[in-house]
């Protein structure tokens, strides 16, 4: 039976309709894709609380669940496990993006995503994004 990793990612979006995404460290799986910001849930976390944690550790913001909307969500067979990842969209937090752990960071054009490369599982996240925000 394969594994089931649920994982949660947002779509920061600026007010020029910019969205946020992060280059994945050096010595990470996966290290040089670009990805949307989020991580793994704990134990017995709702996926509202595991975002805004991710957001506080990676990016130094405080984001309130209210400003969480649900967008759409990714299902993709990796090889040792199977992942879901929905996709939130977030236009309103406190405080200023950085890099916390070291990662690059882009705002992009929705539709100039595809221009860098990312994990197979965030790919299918890209078409509802350019829908919303083009």
């Amino acid at each position: 039976m394969t594994k089931l990793t649920l994982v949660v990612a947002c779509a920061l979006i600026d007010a020029d309709n910019r969205v946020l995404i992060a280059q994945r460290p050096e010595g990470k799986q996966l290290a040089g894709l670009w990805e949307f910001p989020g991580g793994k849930l704990e134990p017995g976390e709702r996926p509202e609380p595991a975002l805004i944690r991710e957001l506080r550790e990676e990016l130094g913001i405080e984001v309130k669940e209210a400003c969480l909307a649900p967008l759409t969500f990714a299902s993709h067979g990796y090889e040792t496990f199977h992942l879901l990842m929905p996709l939130y969209i977030c236009r309103r937090w406190e405080g200023t993006v950085a890099s916390k752990e070291g990662q690059a960071l882009a705002w992009v054009r929705a539709n100039k995503l595809r221009d860098y490369p990312m994990p197979p599982a965030d790919i299918p996240l890209i078409p509802p994004l350019i829908d919303l925000l083009m």
